[in-house]
């Protein structure tokens, strides 16, 4: 009775902030869910906690759906009736699809499925679940465990290395190492081993075994076969809009160095105008009025957000495929690209047959990459926000200035890809892995941090990072470093060369 007392407080205050219409918590959850929460309280308080301050508490689908449309945080025209009348609880997400997850056990009175998805979730948040299908992040474990040439990186960053007559040798990486790395961010894959029974405070219980858990990254396969978790953003169990509009949210996977660009917004204007007063905006407001709810972007006011000017009208639709405001792909590659048309990246093939939209060289592959007109308009949509606190001389200056970053971050890898490959026709390197000797690592800096963060510092305004911080100092140093070690590497040769030569003439002699 206390927790429903509890509920039923936090629901009436929480529908004043929202501006809902005040619900009764008692009558609004249902039975299924009242009966976790009756463990849960207890066994997992934590959660519990988190859920009773989130909206999916507060109120109910049906509610929801009574809101102005640009007011709606939902998207689907309606929702079952078992689903419509009730808070969106514990039953509500984990009992909802079983048939579906190769994760549901018994457990309590019901089958239970551990993962939540964006299938689940697509029952209230449809056009929300279709775009993120459609985002390069949804695809993360996909793009990055079926593409042999990241594979060759992730071996040479994850796996253990050992020293043998002088020679360093690198074993495959385990999988608990690889989703320590790579996979924490692009998700794992999940799979059911089998079950196991561990004593609780509620006698024996069973438990499955499922390997690739715990993880929330943004390319998860799941076991009721989609791709993707929604967590990331809208952390389990408040699933909070506030939380997904700060930067913080972000930073877990795009801080650096090869990603850095929280780093530059932190010290950007725009970064130092949130720290200075976010305490002051309003990030649960839908839409969100530039200006008047926050006064300077964060990642989700230029990527995400449903944005609107101050007589209401629409700047910016609400987009979970992240790159419908992205002309440019700009990190992660050796050359900064015109975004990928499809979000599957394994079917794209350049001139040299490599899974790369770029050639060695540069040249784009440009049969997998969006058109020229299709960088137009994402362009201006994202300039559409800029526009609200610049004027356009401002923003087209600034974006002249980010495309000439571009060409000419682009221009120094393609220097240092030259060193690179005389390196392998003269075989004192070998282009078999790119990624595992010390000139191939030498090159793999230049794009994969310093050219990256060149263009981020461009593209944010944080400049420093441009220039000394991890940019264009490291950019021109690096091509030099290459030259002296591939001289290095060549003299080593030829001295050995004539050391053998002269052992042999003294053999004979």
């Amino acid at each position: 009775m206390m927790a429903r007392a509890a509920i039923a407080g936090i629901a009436f205050l929480g529908c004043l902030v929202f501006d809902l219409e005040p619900v009764n918590a008692l009558e609004k959850i249902s039975d299924l869910t009242q009966e976790c929460l009756d463990c849960h309280e207890a066994a997992t308080p934590g959660i519990v906690a988190d859920w009773k301050k989130s909206l999916h508490a507060l109120a109910t689908p049906a509610e929801a759906l009574k809101k102005p449309e640009l007011k709606r945080r939902i998207t689907a025209a309606n929702v079952p009736d078992r689903l419509a009348n009730v808070v969106v609880g514990c039953a509500e997400c984990h009992v909802l699809n079983p048939a579906d997850h190769q994760d549901a056990f018994e457990h309590g009175s019901e089958k239970v499925h551990l993962t939540v998805t964006p299938k689940d979730c697509g029952v209230c948040h449809p056009d929300e679940r279709k775009q993120y299908e459609k985002n390069l992040m949804s695809h993360a474990w996909l793009n990055l465990a079926k593409n042999e040439l990241y594979g060759t990186l992730e071996k040479a960053v994850n796996g253990a290395q050992s020293l043998k007559n002088m020679k360093t040798t690198i074993a495959a990486p385990d999988a608990k190492t690889n989703e320590d790395s790579c996979y924490h961010c692009h998700g794992t894959r999940l799979q059911v081993e089998g079950k196991t029974t561990r004593d609780t405070s509620y006698g024996e219980l069973e438990f499955l075994v499922i390997s690739g858990w715990p993880n929330q990254g943004v390319g998860r396969m799941n076991l009721d076969g989609t791709m993707g978790s929604c967590v990331p953003c809208h952390s389990r169990h408040s699933f909070s809009i506030e939380q997904a509009r700060k930067p913080y949210t972000c930073s877990q996977c795009h801080k650096g160095p090869d990603v850095v660009a929280y780093k530059v917004y932190s010290v950007s204007k725009h970064g130092n105008i949130f720290f200075s007063l976010w305490d002051k905006w309003n990030f649960s407001e839908v839409p969100w009025t530039a200006g008047k709810d926050f006064t300077a972007p964060t990642c989700a006011a230029c990527h995400v957000s449903l944005v609107v000017d101050a007589d209401g009208k629409v700047v910016a639709k609400r987009t979970h495929q992240m790159a419908d405001r992205i002309p440019w792909r700009i990190f992660g590659l050796p050359y900064a690209h015109p975004h990928p048309a499809s979000p599957d990246t394994t079917k794209i093939r350049n001139k040299d047959g490599l899974p790369l939209p770029t050639a060695l060289d540069g040249t784009f592959a440009d049969a997998y990459l969006i058109s020229e007109q299709e960088r137009k308009e994402r362009r201006e949509t994202i300039q559409k926000v800029c526009l609200q606190c610049h004027a356009s001389s401002w923003v087209n200056g600034h974006w002249d200035r980010f495309e000439n970053a571009i060409k000419t971050t682009n221009a120094m890898t393609l220097t240092a890809t030259e060193i690179l490959q005389k390196a392998w026709d003269a075989k004192v390197a070998d282009p078999s892995n790119l990624f595992d000797e010390a000139i191939e690592k030498q090159w793999m800096q230049q794009w994969f941090f310093y050219a990256n963060s060149t263009r981020f510092a461009s593209a944010m305004h944080g400049a420093d990072y441009g220039v000394f911080a991890e940019g264009r100092w490291h950019l021109a140093r690096t091509p030099q470093d290459m030259l002296d070690h591939l001289r290095f590497l060549l003299r080593a040769r030829e001295e050995t060369s004539e050391s053998a030569s002269n052992t042999h003439r003294q053999r004979k002699e």
